[in-house]
């Protein structure tokens, strides 16, 4: 059984959603299609990219992921492919699948598709759900379009070690309100080492001297700092809005002071 996700920025109040979904079911009955998210905010590549890198190596080999966020294509922005540890990607080549992936991907297919209607403001319906299609079913990926070598680059923003101090910023609030950074525990460890340090934000009142394990090694209210699932330095309340209350909100700088 083929399976087909859709990460997208359409909402839940529309057709849009209803629409792919019945156009892939239409071509292939047994298609299993899952819904990641449909409240990207619109436009956002970072925040897509950030959701599509923490889910898609749960899936199983083979996973077709169709990326509605930002799809209208140009020459500079084309339909693509992409095949990444035994993966399927479908978006437009706007700079997203550099987010995503950390490797130079297995193959790169600039489509070459006909699209089922004659308007081009739903890519995701015309072209993407055909492609999922066609991949699901066997057929080859060339026969798609073209091979290239690259995909178009967009520089997120990295964390800067500058002496005793890492720069970082929120890259992610999620739907508690905790507050991911892109300071992951692997930069963390090798820039620590043992030492003392202070996670801090917005103004000194705001500091926090150790690593927690889970949210409820402190008490309910109060801020703690851990390393999720995703491997990034996380800041959140014990049943608490972290991102509200103490005013997270993406590309707010959070720094590690070393001591």
């Amino acid at each position: 059984m083929a399976i087909i996700t859709l990460t997208s920025d359409w909402g839940i109040k529309d057709h849009y959603v209803g629409a792919v979904k019945g156009t892939i079911l239409r071509q292939l009955h047994e298609a299993c299609i899952v819904d990641i998210t449909h409240n990207i905010p619109p436009f956002d590549l970072n925040q897509a990219a950030f959701i599509i890198r923490n889910f898609y190596k749960n899936f199983p080999a083979g996973s077709i992921h169709i990326l509605a966020v930002n799809t209208e294509a140009s020459i500079r922005h084309p339909h693509t492919l992409v095949k990444y540890e035994g993966h399927w990607f479908i978006g437009a080549d706007n700079g997203i699948f550099s987010l995503i992936f950390d490797e130079i991907p297995e193959l790169i297919i600039d489509l070459d598709v006909m699209q089922d209607s004659d308007y081009f403001t739903f890519p995701s319906r015309d072209v993407f759900a055909k492609v999922a299609c066609h991949i699901a079913s066997g057929n080859p990926a060339e026969k798609l379009g073209h091979v290239k070598k690259e995909v178009m680059q967009k520089i997120a923003f990295k964390p800067v070690i500058q002496g005793d101090l890492i720069k970082g910023q929120v890259i992610y609030v999620d739907n508690y309100e905790n507050a991911f950074t892109n300071i992951t525990e692997k930069l963390f460890n090798s820039a620590t080492k043992g030492k003392k340090f202070a996670i801090t934000f917005r103004s000194a009142k705001y500091r926090i001297t150790q690593i927690s394990k889970s949210y409820q090694d402190v008490p309910e209210g109060e801020m703690l700092a851990l390393f999720s699932s995703s491997g990034h330095l996380e800041i959140a309340m014990n049943k608490g809005n972290a991102a509200s209350l103490l005013g997270l909100n993406v590309d707010q700088a959070v720094n590690v002071e070393l001591d």
